[in-house]
């Protein structure tokens, strides 16, 4: 039983929100062969795995999650904090790729 088959297609559709593009989510592909998403605070492993195969037709070989903590901020004399957010780190099976600078079709 694969993992696409758990969950409804409604749930994974809103599991991954965003792919991170940054210096240390760049490195880390080119180095480790990992895809870096923003994910919502209450996904689990399993349903990020299934939401990655269901959306990019890829094969997933592990998923490692980080919760991290919104920045203190101040304006003037008043503090704020930027938002609380859960990153997941999406390990692709050898000959996978997901490209996100091509063109949607």
């Amino acid at each position: 039983m694969s993992a696409v088959q758990k969950f409804s297609d409604e749930r994974l559709m809103k599991v991954l929100l965003a792919p991170v593009i940054s210096e240390k989510a760049t490195f880390v592909a080119e180095k480790n062969e990992q895809v870096v998403f923003l994910v919502t605070p209450d996904a689990t492993k399993l349903e990020v795995k299934a939401a990655v195969e269901l959306l990019f037709k890829v094969e997933v070989e592990s998923v490692q999650v980080a919760n991290r903590q919104g920045k203190q901020k101040r304006s003037g004399r008043f503090v704020g904090r930027r938002n609380h957010t859960r990153r997941a780190f999406v390990s692709l099976k050898p000959g996978q790729e997901i490209n996100f600078t091509e063109e949607a079709k």
